[in-house]
């Protein structure tokens, strides 16, 4: 009996540890994400705040997080306001990353598959040489890419967004491993029955990693949807600017409104957050499983 005692103070004594321990490192962890929470959400909460602030109220001083009056006057005015088409713009970029996520993941799986799957020439050289390319800095190769678009006409549209985005190396070697992991057995049996190369991939591959193709689509529409840079360089009719370059050009002038900017701001936000928070077991799944296909 004496031992039975002594034996279950150890246990009790091994837990209280364990659960000391636990809450030692829980706490330590909420210190060091506590700032970085703070560094993103204010700046959220304060464009949701001036984006419902009357303009003549924008430049007070203390900050009205909560506005007295709210007011969806800003919102209105991107709607009537002719000189502004910033629900053209806002449309532009739905359609700029629809079209490109399409793309991009299409693009990405039917690589990733040929690497993974399929024996031609050089392939371990050109998936080196892939891998390679993402140790090169965007800005060596934007004078060049820029100078091939103007020489195939394509400056002044969307493929000129669309062509670069596509060939996404950080997709195309997700996609090889986790190809990797399924199993060549399934493969196999699919060709016994008669199903051709093509068809297994469609029909049989993809509906298997249907995880990583949703994680790369998420990554590749807020990749497209936020990206300022690229379109301010090979966009420059008014009528098809994407919305961040749109909001730039309302911020140029002698004037800024300023309640009309924090509402295109707000309208430009939203739908990443939205989608970012419907999304997000999607998205760390899809790389938890890349991980775990790669060993």
């Amino acid at each position: 009996m004496t031992t039975l005692n002594q034996t279950a103070s150890i246990q009790d004594s091994w837990e209280h540890k364990t659960r000391a321990k636990e809450w030692r490192q829980t706490l330590l962890m909420w210190l060091l994400l506590s700032p970085l929470v703070f560094m993103v959400i204010v700046p959220i909460v304060y464009m949701t705040s001036m984006a419902f602030t009357l303009e003549s109220n924008q430049l007070n001083f203390p900050i009205e997080w909560l506005p007295q009056p709210a007011t969806l006057g800003n919102f209105t005015h991107i709607y009537a306001d002719t000189t502004l088409p910033i629900v053209r713009w806002f449309v532009n970029s739905l359609i700029v990353s629809i079209i490109g996520t399409t793309i991009i993941v299409f693009l990405s799986t039917l690589s990733g598959y040929a690497f993974a799957r399929l024996e031609f020439p050089f392939k371990n050289i050109l998936f080196s040489l892939l891998i390679f390319s993402l140790m090169i800095p965007a800005a060596i190769t934007l004078i060049p890419v820029f100078l091939l678009l103007r020489d195939f006409q394509m400056l002044n549209t969307y493929q000129a967004i669309w062509l670069p985005a596509s060939a996404s190396v950080l997709g195309i070697f997700l996609m090889r491993q986790h190809f990797y992991a399924i199993p060549q057995d399934i493969e196999d049996a699919a060709r016994i029955d008669g199903a051709n190369r093509f068809r297994i991939y469609w029909q049989i591959c993809l509906p298997m990693v249907r995880g990583s193709m949703v994680a790369i689509a998420i990554f590749s529409f807020l990749l497209l949807w936020n990206d300022l840079f690229w379109p301010l360089i090979v966009l420059s009719e008014r009528e098809i600017l994407t919305l961040p370059v749109g909001l730039l050009v309302i911020q140029q002038g002698s004037y800024i409104q300023r309640g009309l900017a924090f509402a295109g701001a707000f309208l430009a936000t939203a739908p990443a957050l939205v989608f970012y928070a419907i999304f997000q077991r999607k998205i760390i799944a899809g790389i938890t499983h890349t991980g775990m296909a790669g060993q």
